[in-house]
């Protein structure tokens, strides 16, 4: 029942955390015999946050936690970033209940004993032994977990709201699960990946991807075909407890995923399986926590993307790359891949970020979460080069709130959607256009400007590149067949025609005065050699007209061409000339 450390590991091309998977789950007679005592211990009331914790530690998903962390684990943690023995840990797993009858239970406990630990119905979901007791200093935790005690940080306003002023710590057994409600049937615990990544599957190598409030978008899926180019699985983990209300409903951003799965990524190596934690907030901290949960689920390799676990303005945008500097990658225990920003080129025609991609805002469509669910709210389908309609479609059913409020405005000011989004739309006319004359501000940006964002980017997102594409094979295809006869004719057109303009010029040049009458009626010689000059230069810009006749001369060879079918002996050529 303590922990599931047995040789099995070995063979593995991973460990859990610490070395030892946590099983804290009591099952059969034990559960039985336990829940009758419980219910005879004093009882403490916790939250659905606290359930799921203890779920995460009973499960391994926190190994090598056994419970509530003692006042010195904890210090340790805030102040160093690892357990006191030394292993690397980010974020103290602590417990100090609210509410006036918890706390008069509190105050009847003393090291030694144990308590039930019920959820809001009463029911007996845990117990703790108490190891230690100690107080609990919320300005303390806040200041050097999160860097600020400013109470509008998320994380900052969870711990002075669901937090009390004394803490216990010791370890815990699980009596009762959560039921997962829809996500049940997709539920994976750790034992339960380990089995199937290196019993079942014989995987090598795993990757784990850990995704919060956002449906499946492109910036994703390059993170994970990247990887998949050279790791076996990969496990993907969308969060699916305690988002913010106006984000998208889980069910819908699971269904989401498994409509791009399905279509998208190879079958058998790409597992979904939702994760149900407690959001920390804690940024850069909360995203070591999160490399390590993938590697207790079995994984060998971290996803991290930009702003993983990011809070607004509280931390750099790249604070969860950089704080992964602190550890050595050898004590860590797992190989944590950081990618930058995606977004959509369309010059390269793909997706790209800074490192792989020079060409500049004018061509870019960004991958902006926030934008995304902006645009699902005023009802539009995000474009197809940042979003796959099969995500896109399901994910807008569950959009919250949907649609705009009585003066035309959603969640966001439209602008920042906009700018989110179509960088290039307030110095451009238009995707890879020219500059405005003067720019929009995001606060001169309206509902119509995001559709027209949106049209523009419909229609000539796939263009552009194929336009570049069709001068290139313009001018490149010796097999003429492949290019439109219309074009030829065409160009040919426009040539015959500019040659009748030059050849009337040169009349009027003959027969123009080199003084004119009358400057607005006749015009002297000099200007009607300018327009004759001008014509002219015309003729030269328009593009050339190819036939197949015209480009025989690029297909030659210097040997006879059965000389290149396989035999390299020289055949009896009497001619003394070259195949062509």
């Amino acid at each position: 029942m303590t922990t599931t450390d047995d040789n099995r590991f070995a063979n593995y091309p991973q460990q859990p955390h610490g070395g030892k998977l946590i099983d804290k789950v009591l099952t059969g007679i034990e559960r039985e015999e336990e829940l009758v005592r419980a219910r005879q211990l004093p009882t403490i009331m916790v939250d659905m946050e606290a359930v799921i914790t203890l779920e995460m530690i009973a499960t391994g998903v926190l190994s090598p936690n056994e419970g509530f962390m003692n006042e010195i684990d904890y210090k340790s943690v805030l102040t160093k970033g690892r357990l006191d023995n030394g292993l690397i840990w980010p974020a103290p797993l602590s417990f100090a209940p609210i509410g006036n009858r918890n706390k008069e239970v509190v105050q009847t406990l003393s090291i030694g004993d144990e308590v039930t630990l019920a959820d809001e119905k009463n029911n007996p979901v845990a117990i703790l032994q108490i190891e230690d007791i100690f107080e609990y200093d919320k300005d303390y935790r806040a200041s050097h977990l999160f860097g600020t005690t400013d109470r509008n940080h998320p994380g900052v306003d969870a711990v002075f709201r669901r937090m009390g002023d004394t803490a216990l710590g010791g370890p815990i057994k699980l009596l009762q699960r959560v039921d997962w409600g829809p996500f049940e049937k997709l539920r994976l615990e750790p034992k339960d990946t380990w089995h199937d990544f290196y019993e079942v599957k014989k995987f090598r190598s795993t990757a784990g991807f850990i995704t919060g409030a956002n449906p499946l978008h492109r910036g994703h899926e390059y993170i994970h075909k990247n990887a998949l180019e050279e790791i076996d699985g990969l496990l993907l983990q969308p969060l699916v407890e305690m988002a913010k209300r106006e984000y998208t409903r889980h069910e819908f951003r699971m269904l989401s995923y498994r409509a791009v799965l399905d279509t998208y990524y190879p079958k058998g190596r790409s597992i979904l399986a939702p994760l149900r934690v407690t959001y920390i907030f804690a940024g850069p901290r909360e995203t070591v926590l999160h490399a390590l949960i993938m590697k207790n689920y079995g994984c060998t390799h971290a996803l991290i993307g930009r702003d993983h676990a990011g809070i607004g303005e509280y931390y750099d945008k790249y604070a969860s790359h950089s704080i992964f500097d602190e550890f050595d990658p050898v004590e860590l225990g797992i190989d944590v891949r950081l990618y930058h920003e995606v977004f959509y080129c369309t010059r390269c025609d793909s997706p790209a970020t800074g490192q792989s991609c020079p060409h500049d805002e004018r061509f870019r469509i960004n991958i902006s979460g926030t934008g995304i669910r902006e645009l699902l709210r005023h009802g539009i389908m995000p474009p197809k080069e940042i979003v796959r309609p099969e995500s896109a479609r399901i994910a807008m059913q569950g959009v919250q709130p949907k649609g705009l409020d009585e003066s035309g405005n959603a969640v966001l000011p439209v602008g920042k959607t906009i700018k989110s989004i179509f960088p290039f739309y307030l110095e451009r006319t238009r995707l890879g256009g020219g500059k405005r004359l003067t720019p929009i501000t995001v606060e001169e940006l309206t509902n119509q400007d995001l559709e027209a964002a949106n049209l523009d980017v419909r229609s000539n997102a796939g263009r552009i590149y194929t336009d570049i594409f069709d001068e290139y094979t313009s001018v490149g295809d010796t097999n003429r067949n492949l290019q439109p006869e219309w074009i030829t004719d065409a160009r040919e057109s426009l040539k015959v025609q500019q040659k009748m303009v030059i050849q009337d010029l040169e009349e009027k040049v003959e027969q123009a005065p080199d003084t004119a009458s009358d400057e607005f009626m006749y015009q002297d010689k000099q200007e009607s050699l300018r327009e004759l000059e001008i014509a002219k230069k015309i003729l030269t810009e328009i593009p050339k007209v190819l036939h197949a006749d015209q480009v025989q001369e690029r297909t030659w060879n210097i040997l006879p061409y059965s000389r290149y079918r396989g035999s390299d002996e020289p055949k009896d050529d009497t001619s003394g000339n070259s195949e062509k």
